[in-house]
C-alpha cells in the first residue's frame, strides 16, 4: 500500500518529489501542478517516466501503471521504448529530420537536392503520411520492385534514402527494424547481371558517389582510403599500404617505393588539394605503424583488400563499380574532358609508356603536367567543376 491517499495528495502544496511506493513519486511543480513520476532503472541507467497528472490519475491508478512498468523491466523490456513508438513521426517527418542530420556532410548541393526529390517522387505519395512504426517490408518492396530492373540506378538511390531514414528512426527508438536494409534482399527481383568490364562508374556520377561514401556509416579509415584512391587514380593496395613517410605535404607529392608498384619502379604521384584534405582529415588516426589508413579492427595492420569493396557494397555501389574501376573512370574523364597528352594520362595511372628503348631515353615523368591533370581531377571528382572541359596548358 502506498503512503499517499487522494486527500494527502491534495493537501501537499510545497514543490518537490514525494515518495509513495517502490519507484513511484508525486511531483509538485513550483506552479502547483501535480503529476506522477516513476524513477526506474533500465539497462543500468535511471530514468524518470511520467505516468500522468493528479488528480486525473489517482494514487491507485498510478501504482498500477508503475507495477506494469516494473514487470516489463524485469522481463527485459523497455517501457520507454513503447512510449517513444507511441510518438513515432510519419515517414515524411522522419525523412526531413534525416535530411537535416545528413545535410552538413554533403558538400555537393546536387546530392542534397536529389535525395529529397527521389523521396518526393517515389516514396511520399505511397507512405509519406504513415507513422514509421506502421511501415513494413511489403510497403518498401511495393516501391522498389517495379523500378528495380527498369530504373536500377534510381532504385538504389531511393532504397538508400529510405534506409537512411529508417536508420535515423532506429537511433531515436521509433522502430526496431530497418525495412530498407538486408531484410528485404530476398524479396527484390534478381538484378540483371552487369558485364565485369562495365563495372567502372561513369565519371559523371562520381561526385555524387563520393558524397554518398562520405555520409555513410563506414569507418573513417575506409571512407578516406577509398576517396584517396579515387582522387589519386592509384591502385587499391598502394593506398591501403601507404605510410606517412611517403608523403610530402609541402610539395603535395606522394612517392610510392618501387617494391609497392606494379611496374617495379618508384612512382611520384602529385596530390591535389582535395587529396591533401583527405590526408589532413585522418592525421589523428596515425599509430606506431605509420600507416595512413590503419585498420580500425587490427591495430598496426592496413585495411584489408575487402575493406574498400565493403564500402561500395554497403552503399549500393558495388554492382556498378569496383575499386579498380575508378581508374577507368579517371581515364575516360581525362580522354573526354581534357586535352591531356596520352603519355600524361598513362603516367598518371603509373602505366609504362612506350617501348623499352623509348623508356630508356625518357628523362621526365612529366610531373608538372600530371599535377595539373590531377588538380583538375580532384576538383571534378568532388563536384567543383562538373561538366567543364579542362584545357591543360603546358
Amino acid at each position: 500500500m502506498g503512503k499517499l491517499t487522494i486527500a494527502k495528495s491534495r493537501a501537499i502544496t510545497e514543490p518537490g518529489m514525494y515518495h509513495d511506493s517502490p519507484t513511484l513519486y508525486l511531483y509538485v511543480a513550483p506552479g502547483g501542478s501535480k503529476s506522477w513520476v516513476q524513477r526506474i532503472t533500465i539497462d543500468g541507467r535511471r530514468h524518470d517516466l511520467g505516468l500522468g497528472g493528479f488528480p486525473l490519475i489517482t494514487p491507485e491508478h498510478a501504482r498500477r501503471r508503475a507495477a506494469v512498468n516494473r514487470l516489463e523491466v524485469a522481463d527485459g523490456k523497455d517501457p520507454l521504448a513503447e512510449k517513444r513508438k507511441a510518438k513515432a513521426p510519419t515517414f515524411k517527418q522522419a525523412a526531413l529530420k534525416t535530411y537535416e542530420t545528413l545535410r552538413p556532410r554533403w558538400r555537393n548541393d546536387k546530392v542534397a537536392k536529389n535525395w529529397m526529390q527521389q523521396l518526393d517522387r517515389y516514396v511520399f505519395q505511397r507512405f509519406g503520411n504513415m507513422r514509421v512504426d506502421r511501415i513494413g517490408r511489403a510497403d518498401v518492396l511495393s516501391i522498389l520492385t517495379p523500378i528495380w530492373n527498369t530504373k536500377p540506378e534510381t532504385a538504389r538511390r531511393v532504397r538508400r534514402s529510405i534506409r537512411s531514414t529508417f536508420s535515423w528512426c532506429q537511433a531515436n527508438g521509433f522502430v526496431d527494424i530497418n525495412y530498407a536494409g538486408e531484410v528485404i534482399d530476398g524479396g527484390l527481383p534478381t538484378m540483371r547481371a552487369l558485364r565485369k568490364n562495365l563495372r567502372a562508374l561513369p565519371y559523371q556520377e562520381l561526385p555524387e558517389a563520393i558524397e554518398t561514401v562520405r555520409a555513410s556509416g563506414a569507418s573513417r579509415a575506409a571512407k578516406a582510403c577509398l576517396e584517396f584512391t579515387i582522387l589519386t587514380a592509384c591502385r587499391s593496395g598502394e593506398a591501403r599500404h601507404a605510410v606517412w613517410s611517403e608523403i610530402d605535404l609541402d610539395e603535395r607529392l606522394w612517392t610510392i617505393p618501387a617494391e609497392r608498384t606494379k611496374i617495379g619502379r618508384e612512382h611520384r604521384q602529385p596530390l591535389s588539394e582535395q587529396a591533401i584534405a583527405v590526408l589532413q582529415d585522418v592525421r589523428d588516426l596515425q599509430d606506431d605503424s605509420g600507416l595512413i589508413f590503419p585498420s580500425p579492427y587490427k591495430k598496426g595492420n592496413p585495411l584489408s583488400n575487402m575493406a574498400l569493396t565493403k564500402v561500395l557494397r554497403d552503399n549500393d555501389l558495388a554492382d556498378r563499380a569496383t575499386v579498380h574501376g575508378f581508374r577507368a573512370s579517371f581515364r575516360t574523364w581525362a580522354s573526354e574532358k581534357t586535352n591531356a597528352d596520352h603519355a600524361v594520362m598513362e603516367l598518371s595511372l603509373a602505366h609504362t609508356v612506350g617501348s623499352s628503348v623509348e623508356q630508356a631515353y625518357a628523362r621526365s615523368d612529366l610531373l608538372a603536367k600530371r599535377r595539373r591533370l590531377m588538380d583538375q581531377w580532384g576538383a571534378f571528382a568532388t563536384g567543383d567543376t562538373a561538366g567543364k572541359v579542362v584545357q591543360l596548358h603546358a
